[in-house]
């Protein structure tokens, strides 16, 4: 009886444990290989569509019209994680943008009905659903008057579905901002400045079906209302030229949460995580990542804490307006050897008018 319900009770068990912690965290992973080959150090410098996750301020760089790409595979492909990205200017001055994010694990097996009324195993009554969550990112960026100065507004809606058993809807806001000035390049994005809430619902038919299998176990509904709590990343950028069209832009940022955590400068009231990112640009064609981050204390076998990190590497070429990246990253915690190959594509589509 425990066998055929124990993947429905980790779903359940997952979705209670967000309530106070991991509220959407789908939405932490980030886009773009170009991105994750930095280390996430970008929301200074990011001026594409990725920019509506990074730093909708930076939109205001596009010229004309942009779509990006991007697929990983999570936990030896289990989980499949897809963004997609579309962004234009309206004027000089002002741009917008639109983004959908998936992370799902599909084809996962519906054992409840394993057994029948007769107490007979029965793999026919078996089926398969999805447990799938979504992210729809609307954005806006305009310049100010300074025309070095720009921001940046998102708005989020967000749907996760665990199949038949639960469905969640929420909605929240982002706002970004961007200074630029004789090669510096500043940025801040603050995610979730209103507080996004998410709001369960459960098919009770299911919930009872779990609920009665194990006598004196999970006899109460998961809280139906999610909150996620507000954080800020703060960047700063330095294009060095190198002549010939080459160029070496380093970028640190600070990622900022307002709680107490495992990360490296951590307090009851913020916890701040640094990001080093280094981009080689070759020529307006070829690039060169590097970074590292994801710097976090963690308790050894010893018992003692130890301090690890995340290294990350990357390539990206351009071509008539399509820019292909690629990265090597970490993506199964810092003491994982396994690594994940990640690509995305860019297209310029004012290169093809």
């Amino acid at each position: 009886m425990k066998t055929r319900i124990i993947l429905l009770l980790s779903f359940f068990s997952v979705t209670l444990f967000a309530q106070t912690k991991y509220a959407n965290a789908f939405l932490n992973i980030g886009v773009d290989a170009a991105a994750f080959g930095l280390a996430n150090a970008v929301v200074a410098q990011t001026q594409d569509a990725n920019a509506i996750y990074w730093n909708p301020a930076g939109l205001v760089h596009i010229e004309d019209s942009e779509i990006t790409l991007m697929h990983a595979s999570y936990f030896a492909n289990i989980a499949q994680y897809e963004h997609v990205a579309y962004a234009q200017n309206i004027d000089k001055k002002s741009a917008i943008g639109a983004s959908l994010i998936r992370f799902a694990v599909d084809d996962i097996m519906n054992t409840t009905q394993l057994i029948d009324a007769n107490g007979n195993v029965d793999y026919n009554r078996i089926s398969l659903f999805s447990a799938a969550d979504y992210a729809l990112h609307l954005s806006y960026a305009r310049r100010t008057r300074n025309e070095d100065f720009s921001y940046g507004i998102n708005v989020k809606i967000i749907h996760r579905r665990i199949g038949d058993f639960a469905t969640s809807f929420g909605f929240g806001a982002d706002l970004g901002l961007q200074y630029q000035k004789n090669n510096w390049n500043y940025g801040l994005m603050l995610r979730d400045i209103t507080t996004t809430f998410n709001t369960w619902s459960f098919n009770e038919d299911q919930l009872a079906t779990i609920q009665a299998a194990i006598p004196g176990q999970n006899q109460t509904a998961p809280e139906n209302t999610e909150i996620t709590a507000p954080k800020a990343q703060f960047g700063i950028a330095r294009k060095f030229d190198l002549h010939y069209d080459n160029y070496l832009t380093p970028e640190i940022d600070l990622t900022m949460r307002f709680s107490k955590t495992h990360d490296i400068f951590s307090s009851e009231i913020v916890s701040i995580n640094p990001a080093i990112g280094v981009a080689f640009t070759y020529h307006d064609f070829a690039f060169l990542r590097v970074g590292i981050g994801n710097f976090q204390y963690q308790t050894s076998f010893t018992g003692q804490n130890e301090l690890t990190m995340q290294p990350n590497i990357g390539l990206g070429f351009t071509y008539r307006g399509i820019t292909v990246d690629y990265a090597l990253t970490n993506i199964g915690g810092q003491d994982s050897v396994l690594y994940s190959n990640i690509f995305s594509v860019k297209i310029d589509l004012g290169a093809f008018r």
